[in-house]
Order: structure tokens, then sequence, then C-alpha cells
């Protein structure tokens, strides 16, 4: 599908040639990066509409929306360098940047807030710019840390790179056929995103040059004034030189990309603030330009109930990577957000209207509402975004074949859709033929007694390839194995276990 777009993005991977440039002559000339002969270039989709097709003369600058105006109304707003950029945004075409350590294989559900709010930007007719921190994640951030991150070898760094690469491509190369502005019309514009590596400038730095030329521009006082310093700093284990210097080299990237890229606007979570004015203050200091030309924006980092983070190093994390956690699942979490939460989420994590999302919160209060229809929308806009019509396909198919009560057969490759996302047990086959399901349901692991077993049975939640059981004496016949090979039992709606048979 994605290779089927038509638009261009440009890559640029970690075996780009690009040339630091001393800052003596930077306020007088914009250097442009040297890449090499053979650069990666994935197409991408736009969209225009009819009503545009007929007419040459429309320019869709004039009706932008303010995409600050629709960051804050979705609650994606957390804070701004300057009130300016919501003028700027209707008029001028923004080029933003995210940032993204590669301090894992995929990116998680935190992430997605930051490739989200850049889809916003594409969406409004401005360019994105995805920076993957292949040098900073050798510092590690100490944003929101209590600890120093373990230090990542050059294997695993470069493993994580690709891995994360391939995740925002594939994610923003699906979804960019969506550009349009905040009035609902499709651009006539050439929106693209670009993948960048910061390793492949920062390589070319030699420290004594970095401190005369930049170094010098950056305030201690003012360093230690961040809030992510401070927190450190006043905990038992304090805070290495190396970890201190993180915001001066996250300053210098939106330095450097604003002097050789023309990216004007740096987006990160509310943690980020100290690292995104670090880049503000270098530009201004450095480059002295007149008025307002670099802009730092915020958005809420992203909460579980209780109010704590979500993050990759704690359980059940929510990877935005197939191969780490399938589309059904992915759907799973979604379908099974609180009531509390759903709205918000609608808001934050999809691009449905307003107005719809809104509604929904109205039918939520009305009597003789259907449970989880708002988390079902949410369920599949969000796995519609990250993982495509495909995906979410592959998750509703599960979603019904693993339904107790749903009519949808089950057969050998719906079993191997889903063998990944349930718990299984291999099994003999004359442990398996002519036992009694009660026996099998404590054999599989499905139940802890066959008391329990009995009791369930009774109250109608035990259940055999999806068909309720309601008889003690039923036992396992050959037509009960799908396909000869495979059996799914299930004690009310959310445990499974597949029985293989071997």
């Amino acid at each position: 599908m994605a290779a089927a777009a038509a638009a261009r993005t440009l890559l640029y991977s970690s075996h780009s040639k690009l040339f630091f440039f001393p800052f003596s002559n930077c306020s007088k000339k914009l250097h442009r990066p040297i890449i090499n002969k053979n650069p990666i270039f994935v197409p991408l989709r736009c969209l225009q509409s009819a009503q545009q097709n007929a007419s040459t003369t429309r320019d869709p600058m004039r009706s932008r929306s303010s995409v600050v105006d629709i960051l804050e109304e979705r609650g994606l707003l957390e804070s701004i360098t300057s009130d300016n950029l919501r003028s700027i945004s209707t008029t001028s075409t923004l080029k933003a940047y995210c940032g993204f350590d590669p301090t894992a294989e995929s990116l998680h559900l935190g992430n997605l807030l930051g490739i989200i709010v850049l889809s916003w930007f594409q969406r409004c007719g401005h360019k994105a710019v995805a920076l993957i921190g292949g040098a900073t994640a050798r510092i590690g951030d100490p944003s929101g840390k209590s600890l120093e991150r373990p230090e990542l070898d050059a294997d695993t760094l470069e493993n994580n790179t690709q891995g994360i690469t391939n995740v925002i491509t594939r994610i923003l190369n699906m979804n960019s056929s969506s550009n349009v502005n905040g009035d609902g019309n499709h651009l006539n514009s050439s929106s693209f995103f670009v993948v960048m590596n910061n390793y492949d400038w920062w390589k070319e730095v030699r420290l004594l040059d970095f401190l005369k030329q930049v170094g010098r521009f950056a305030r201690v006082g003012t360093m230690m004034g961040k809030e992510s310093v401070k927190k450190r700093l006043e905990s038992e284990q304090g805070m290495s030189y190396t970890e201190f210097t993180y915001q001066l080299l996250q300053g210098y990237d939106f330095l450097y990309l604003y002097q050789n890229e023309g990216v004007n606007v740096q987006i990160g979570g509310s943690d980020q603030w100290g690292n995104i004015t670090a880049g503000t203050e270098l530009i201004r200091k450095i480059l002295q330009p007149e008025g307002d030309v670099a802009f730092g924006l915020t958005f809420p980092l992203l909460l579980k109930s209780d109010g704590t983070k979500f993050g990759k190093s704690e359980d059940g994390a929510i990877w935005l990577s197939p191969s780490l956690l399938s589309p059904y699942k992915f759907y799973q979490y979604f379908f099974s957000v609180p009531d509390a939460d759903v709205i918000r989420f609608l808001k934050i994590l999809t691009f449905l209207d307003i107005e719809e999302i809104d509604e929904l919160e109205k039918e939520m209060n009305r009597p003789g509402y259907t449970p989880n229809t708002a988390q079902r929308r949410l369920a599949e806009q969000v796995t519609l975004f990250v993982h495509g019509e495909d995906g979410l396909n592959e998750a509703l198919k599960a979603t019904e074949a693993l339904r107790p009560g749903a009519e949808t057969k089950l057969d050998w490759k719906t079993f191997e859709g889903i063998a990944e996302d349930v718990p299984s047990c291999s099994l003999a086959s004359d442990q398996v033929l002519n036992i009694s399901l009660i026996d099998l349901s404590v054999s599989s692991g499905l139940l802890d007694s066959k008391s329990a077993a009995r009791r369930l049975l009774k109250q109608g939640g035990l259940y055999l390839n999806n068909s309720r059981v309601d008889s003690e004496t039923k036992r396992i016949e050959p037509q009960d194995i799908v396909d000869g090979k495979v059996l799914l039992l299930s004690a009310g709606k959310k445990n499974k276990v597949i029985v293989r048979i071997t």
C-alpha cells in the first residue's frame, strides 16, 4: 500500500554524509548537507479534492487553520515559546521536527503523541521532520528519569535506529494521504516528511570547536535551572556531566536543523521544555535573528489512569511495531480503556472531528447506551493510524474469532493469526480425544480445578471453539478439533487457551 504512494519522502540513513560547518560564517550563508549519491526515496501520497483539481487559482494558505489552535482544542498543547506561532502557522509553511532517541528497537505508545502532532502539522500543510537521535542516544536524556540510562553499544544503536525509522516511515507514509487543512479541505501542496539521524553531523564535530563556537553561549546557571537537572541534582544518585550536557546537544540539533534545513519548529513532550528552549536560545544568541524565527511547542505527556507515564520499561508496554505487539493486542488495549479516559484519548489520539467526539460523549450519558461503543471507535481509529487497514482488519478478525458465542468459523489460518496473543499448550491426541471438557479445562491450564470448571459451566461461561457448553458429560470428539490440529477453550470472555494436538 505504501509503495503505491505518489509523492516523495527523503530518508537520510545513518550512512548519509553530512558535514559540520563552523559557525564563523553561519549568519551569512545557509549551508546545505551533502548526501550520498543514492539516497532512499520513500513514495508518499498527497490527495487533492475535486474542487481543487477544477481550480488552479485557489490559494490553500488563505483557508489554512492554525495548527496551534487545533492542537489546543484537542488537548495537545502544553506550552509554546511564542504566541506568534499561532498566526504564523496560518500564513507560512512551517517545518517542524520531533526527536526520537533509539533506546529501544521500537517506539511505544508514549512516543505516539509526537508522531500524531507531526501528522497534524502535515495535515495543515506544513512539513514534518522526524529526527533519530543516533548521537544523543549515546548520552541519554535525563528528562523524567531517576537513574542514568544504560550505555548502548554501536550494534544495538544501529538496530534500534533501523527499527524506529521503519515504524515512523510506515505510520507517516500510510497517513500522508490525509493532508487537509483545518477546514476539512485537501491541500494542494507538496507536504512531505523527512527522517534524519543526528549522528550524521555529530560524528564530524570536534570537542574544542564545539566548546568555542557553541559552549560559550550556554550559561551554566540557566542549564542548572532546568527542571530535569534540578530533580536529578536533588536525588541521591545525582547527575553525571555526560547527562548534564544533553540539553546542549539537543539545543545544537535545533540550531543545525534551522541553519541547514530550514526547520523552525521543535515539538516534544512537556518534559522536553528545557531541552527545546535550549535550542531556541542558541539560535537567538548565535544567529541573532530579528524577531521570532524559531519556535518550541510541547504537548502533555500521555498518562495512564493512575497518573503514571507510559514507557517501554514498564510492564505491558504498548509497542508500535507489529513484531513486538500484534495489531490485535494493540486494538484490545484501546478497546479496554476505562470510560473515564476514552473521550480524552479520542481527542488526542485520533483525527475524528471534535463534533463527533462530543456526540459520543453525550451518547455515553444517555439511557440505553451500548457499552464500549466509544472504546470501539477509539480502538479502530488508533489501530488504523498505527497499523493501517490491513492491521485493523487483522485485529477485527481476531477479535471476532475470539469472542465467545461468535459465529465466525474457526480455521487453522485464524489460529495462526492469534497464536502469539493467546496462551497455548501442546497435548498428545490421546490426552485430548474422548477426554471430558472438565478434565481438559484443567490439564490445559485454563482453570485450576475441576470444581471451578463445573461451577463455570453451570454459570454458562465455559466455551469450546466459541460455542457454549452446557453438559458436564461433554467429551472431545474428532470433529471438535479444528483442521485436526487445534481447539480453543474459553473461560468467560477474556481467559482463553489454545490446545495444539501433537
